[in-house]
């Protein structure tokens, strides 16, 4: 019988998040006071902390990224017949959110380069049942928002941004969240700030942010106890939630300076290499760098699942781009359907390296030796 292959003495996650602040403290706070549901003050602080670092003038808390996406759709009037634009290339819930309304997106393939929803392409799909574009800020990079912002207003739509992945990230000098009619972002375990799960709305629309307070909280008038003029959802974040989104932003510039030198670090150590292709950061856009994410051997010939086997044998957990979501069993078309080549590619040889800001510099040069090593190897 031969031996078992001897488990690596080193193990570096893709993810983590980085609880290194006040979160404790606030916590407990909660806990000791008995406001640990949806009423408290962390979930205002949190809120009027995340407005002000966007730029504007509403933030309102969710119980999770997805709920936002939800809650801003609905808030914005998308029902049965009608069409949203999205990327292909995307986590799923970016379409979910979409079909939670009764509506059907529209998949949309990316630029090349920086893998975000391409706008000549999102202009194409335009049609009679089209009622907004929603852009991903992908991995943390933002979208070409004044291309897009130019075809929303030749066709009277409005934009979403999804900036679920783009915490603290700028286009032009301005936060994600403050570039479109309203922007949405996550919380979960894995992004820039996290509160284990949570999400927030953004909008400087007055009418919009009461909308979406309305409707995140069962519909229930804020001027007459137990009286719902609408169906709404039960979306609220908890207070022990909003006291960890507390204790994050207040470390925000932290987690942007460590996450940026990880990529800066992941650059220089693979960026030579023809095998190894990065997502271009535009010059005027500062990304989150939620999620280094590249393309092995972009000309084909390199499996990308066997160089992820590699490192996780030397104890490196990675994961894979995302697979365009047009292809996936409950979005898939008949044969008409487009390929959308450029989702299709990097779904297709996208893998994420560990990008958390605990991670050490050594960490990084280790990860980095492993996808050199893997990439010989395969």
């Amino acid at each position: 019988m031969s031996a078992s292959p001897t488990p690596p003495s080193r193990r570096i996650s893709v993810a983590a998040p980085a609880l290194v602040g006040r979160e404790r403290e606030y916590v407990l706070d909660c806990i000791e006071s008995g406001w640990i549901s949806s009423a408290g003050a962390y979930v205002e602080r949190f809120e009027a902390a995340y407005a002000e670092m966007c730029g504007v003038k509403h933030a309102i808390a969710c119980s999770s990224g997805t709920a936002a996406l939800h809650v801003a759709l609905v808030g914005l009037g998308v029902g049965p017949g009608d069409e949203v634009i999205v990327p292909s290339q995307t986590f799923v819930s970016t379409a979910n959110a979409v079909v939670y309304c009764g509506a059907t997106p529209v998949f949309c393939d990316s630029i090349v380069d920086t893998w975000n929803i391409d706008p000549d392409a999102a202009e194409r799909l335009v049609g009679p049942g089209t009622r907004g574009i929603m852009p991903v800020h992908l991995y943390g990079v933002p979208a070409e928002m004044d291309a897009l912002t130019a075809v929303a207003e030749r066709h009277g739509l409005w934009l979403l941004e999804d900036a679920a992945e783009a915490h603290g990230a700028r286009y032009k000098g301005r936060r994600a969240g403050s570039l479109a009619r309203a922007g949405t972002f996550s919380f979960y375990g894995n992004k820039v700030i996290s509160t284990g799960e949570g999400g927030m709305v953004t909008t400087d629309d007055d009418e919009l942010a009461d909308r979406v307070r309305l409707l995140k909280g069962q519909g229930v008038d804020p001027e007459r106890r137990y009286w719902f003029p609408v169906i709404g959802f039960n979306y609220r974040m908890t207070n022990v939630a909003a006291a960890i989104g507390v204790a994050q932003i207040e470390r925000l510039d932290w987690q942007l300076e460590r996450r940026r030198r990880i990529a800066a670090i992941y650059r220089e150590r693979l960026a030579d290499d023809p095998r190894v292709t990065f997502q271009v950061e535009p010059a005027h856009v500062e990304s989150s760098c939620w999620m280094v994410t590249v393309l092995l051997d972009a000309n084909g010939g390199t499996p990308r699942d066997a160089v992820a086997l590699a490192m996780g044998a030397a104890g490196i957990e990675t994961r894979p781009a995302f697979p365009p979501v047009h292809a996936l069993p409950p979005y898939r078309r008949s044969p008409e359907t487009e390929s959308l080549p450029v989702a299709t590619r990097v779904g297709e040889r996208g893998l994420t390296l560990p990008t958390h800001a605990l991670l050490s510099d050594d960490d990084l040069n280790y990860v980095a030796d492993a996808l050199l090593a893997a990439l010989d190897g395969v």
